[in-house]
């Protein structure tokens, strides 16, 4: 299990995901796998970065997310847990959008945890010691 702490900053999206391919690559994934991840890891930091912390109340250099990532069993699967501190938020009560309508009758957001949810094998959030919990599963 890998651990990476760094501010919710749109900044530090490519730490993120260099954090991600890194491991993922260590672990033999393949590049459409790992496009599938970096794109859903990609969803949930920026929408932490944008979310999370408005109207928080939580000072700036504390506002953080800590990302955490482990590969195990046979067949392999890696799991991601993104953890912040800010509102509670969980991105999973949101219905799933109609993708049978145009984009011009579609309802503005929630496509973005659609598609993660459409990735990945598994999503789960839970609000735990004031923090926001979001882990996603994916078999590689």
């Amino acid at each position: 299990m890998k651990r990476l702490q760094t501010e919710a900053k749109l900044d530090n999206l490519n730490e993120v995901l260099a954090f991600a391919d890194e491991i993922l690559e260590e672990a033999g994934c393949s590049m459409k796998d790992q496009t599938a991840i970096d794109i859903a890891l990609e969803e949930m930091f920026v929408n932490i970065v944008s979310y999370a912390y408005t109207d928080s109340g939580v000072p700036e250099s504390e506002q953080t997310a800590e990302v955490i990532m482990d590969v195990s069993g046979d067949p392999a699967s890696v799991s991601i847990t993104l953890i912040d501190g800010g509102i509670p938020f969980d991105p999973l009560a949101k219905e799933d959008p109609d993708t049978t309508l145009s984009a011009e009758e579609r309802q503005i957001g929630g496509l973005g945890i659609y598609m993660v949810k459409q990735t990945m094998n598994r999503v789960e959030y839970r609000r735990e010691d004031n923090k926001n919990i979001f882990t996603m599963e994916k078999t590689i």
